[in-house]
């Protein structure tokens, strides 16, 4: 698995600001919708149900939210560089800028964690997250992502 076959480049946006973190969950349903076809609405809700049981903002402006969708017939993945980081009640009580959202299949088990590890070790590179940053064009921030050779077998 790499994150080429998690993330289409179409599901790369650079968004300059947003309110909250209930409407960068709206946004990021809307995008899992036109995208992949997934319900905006049950997205969104399983985002939250999820981000309940703890917050998904793993530090240094970076936020993992994921979620568990009927329908889908693999992992999934949207991708947000925010150009006004938001308050995510992250761990490090930072703002977050650099927001990867993975959707799995209901029924995944592993398939899910291995997309969870491989973007969790992406997105903890200080170099990948510094490309970032410098770049707001979503071909560019697709591109950073998918270069990096990590894998998870």
């Amino acid at each position: 698995m790499d994150i080429s076959s998690i993330l289409l480049p179409s599901a790369v946006r650079f968004i300059s600001a947003v309110a909250s973190k209930k409407r960068l969950f709206q946004d990021l349903g809307d995008i899992a919708q036109s995208i992949y076809g997934l319900d905006s609405t049950a997205t969104v809700d399983a985002l939250q149900e999820r981000e309940s049981l703890g917050p998904t903002g793993v530090g240094h402006g970076v936020a993992l939210p994921h979620a568990r969708l009927h329908g889908l017939q693999q992992v999934r993945g949207v991708f947000l560089r925010l150009e006004k980081p938001l308050d995510f009640d992250a761990v490090d009580r930072q703002p977050v800028d650099l927001i990867f959202a993975l959707f799995a299949p209901k029924d995944s088990g592993v398939e899910h964690l291995k997309a969870l590890a491989l973007v969790s070790r992406t997105l903890r590179d200080a170099g990948t997250c510094a490309k970032l940053r410098a770049n707001s064009d979503p071909a560019a921030l697709h591109a950073v992502l998918t270069a990096r050779s990590t894998q998870v077998a």
